[in-house]
């Protein structure tokens, strides 16, 4: 099972989507997924795992989490006390950086999570309502449709961007602190996925990497991440194309090597099956 790649309904082709205080179970909840769209999730209470990445989180009340486009990411709430969370999505493309004396970027978070590979952090008690007041905003204005309302939702998204940026970054909330969830071996065998995804990487490798049965291995993994092994590491190879075809004037031929395909005619067809395109429409 290939990571699911999450559809947003923009029927005004408003590129905004907000999921306001749901609380999930794990039946319901989406396996690995990731889009293209940006997306912040913020919990009000309960508890629960957030995979993102290569790493498992603890979800507590306050937590904020930042997951830029193409992250693989998968929420599992406890079983007891399930998640109750809002999720915003929205595309980069909607952001613009106001032309001032200086420089403003309110995607900064995105692009520091996606650096360091910092994805949570905590807001203190005291600041949760203004951020849950910027929340309600935009949820508010969904419901009543005013004349405008789009662009209030955009001045409210600005301002929630802003918030934590200011109470994110410029102070000590970043929680790096992983969770403990799973075996110990299976940090370390995703960040060898990671590190290694242009080489050949199979279930025999990795199995013995992690000093466990083949059998063992598959389970925990696909019970874990939500997908067996081999869709996870052909979507991880995928996202590394996208960004070498974004960043890059390399060749196609060279961006399937650094990806790890070992031949052009199946990067191709992987990569269409994935994103509905070819890598040279991608590009464009």
């Amino acid at each position: 099972m290939k990571a699911v790649r999450k559809q947003f309904e923009s029927p005004s082709q408003f590129p905004f989507y907000l999921v306001f205080k749901d609380t999930k179970s794990p039946q319901s909840e989406l396996p690995d997924h990731l889009h293209d769209w940006y997306e912040i999730v913020y919990v009000y209470e309960g508890r629960g795992t957030f995979f993102i990445d290569q790493t498992f989180h603890d979800m507590d009340s306050g937590d904020v989490f930042i997951i830029p486009g193409n992250t693989i990411h998968r929420a599992i709430p406890d079983q007891e006390i399930p998640v109750t969370s809002s999720a915003i999505f929205f595309s980069p493309l909607l952001i613009q950086n106001i032309s001032l004396s200086y420089s403003v970027s309110y995607l900064r978070l995105f692009e520091d999570a996606k650096r360091n590979k910092i994805y949570k952090y905590s807001v203190k008690k005291n600041d949760c309502f203004t951020l849950e007041h910027y929340i309600n905003e935009m949820k508010n204005e969904e419901i009543e449709t005013e004349p405008d309302h789009e662009h209030a939702i955009v001045l409210n998204l600005h301002l929630l961007l802003l918030f934590l940026k200011r109470h994110c970054l410029l102070s000590d909330t970043s929680k790096n602190i992983e969770s403990h969830y799973g075996p110990a071996w299976m940090k370390s065998v995703l960040l060898f996925i990671d590190e290694h995804l242009c080489e050949p990487l199979d279930l025999e490798l990795l199995s013995n990497k992690a000093a466990v049965s083949s059998a063992h291995f598959s389970r925990i993994f696909k019970q874990l991440i939500g997908m067996n092994l081999i869709d996870y590491i052909t979507t991880k190879r995928i996202i590394l194309a996208k960004e070498l075809l974004h960043q890059s004037n390399d060749t196609i031929q060279t961006v399937a090597n650094q990806s790890g395909f070992q031949s052009l005619p199946h990067f191709y067809r992987t990569f269409k099956k994935h994103t509905g395109m070819t890598p040279k429409e991608y590009r464009k």
